[in-house]
């Protein structure tokens, strides 16, 4: 017998997230054309999409798209993988994208990919934290879901919480999915985005337990 959040999942939330995906790719098309010759003009050093491997439901790789925010290579170096306002490898115009998480738009295509959805968790790097062989098992309770554009971690610090808090939070979630809790997500999601909250590095990102 299929569990209410089951059903929701399974038959709800994973296939309005690949008609949200082609409905944002239909009417927004412009503007990611847009944005995407003003970041070639802005730094012509690479592609306006940045393409990364992330893990994602089930512990499976998939390659998520976002807008270029960086100069081109500059991933491993500098101050690391991540970046503040401050960042010089981040462009004029990455840290306007990144301030209105316009940046984040070309994950519409992994929405319409099936691979994404709208609320979820925030689908970590293959080598950040750690790779997925060091994850406990109380942690891949996260990966029991698809990832998504925001998620209860990104509404309850987004980037000043530590990741094993993250992860906790996002196991949270993941016990207690609901179409109600989703609802509170995306609307403090919003309000985050335009009030750029906790937007910004602070402090170590991951810590010894």
């Amino acid at each position: 017998m299929i569990g209410w959040d089951s059903y929701y999942t399974r038959f709800i939330k994973y296939p309005l997230a690949r008609l949200i995906g082609a409905l944002g790719l239909l009417f927004f098309w412009w503007l990611l054309v847009i944005i995407a010759v003003l970041i070639c003009l802005d730094d012509p050093s690479g592609p306006a999409l940045f393409a990364q491997e992330r893990i994602g439901k089930d512990g499976r790789i998939y390659t998520m798209y976002k807008f270029r925010t960086m100069r081109q290579g500059s991933e491993h170096t500098g101050s690391g993988v991540y970046s503040d306002d401050h960042d010089p490898r981040v462009t004029r115009l990455g840290r306007i994208l990144r301030a209105t998480s316009l940046d984040e738009l070309p994950q519409l295509i992994n929405m319409l990919k099936g691979e994404m959805v709208l609320i979820g968790f925030r689908s970590p790097l293959t080598y950040h934290p750690w790779p997925w062989s060091e994850y406990t098992e109380e942690q891949r309770k996260v990966f029991r879901m698809k990832p998504g554009l925001t998620g209860w971690a990104q509404v309850n610090g987004r980037r000043t919480v530590e990741w094993h808090d993250r992860l906790r939070m996002n196991v949270w979630y993941s016990e207690h999915v609901s179409p109600w809790l989703d609802l509170r997500i995306f609307f403090m999601s919003i309000g985050r985005v335009l009030r750029n909250e906790d937007n910004e590095n602070i402090g170590e990102t991951v810590k010894k337990e």
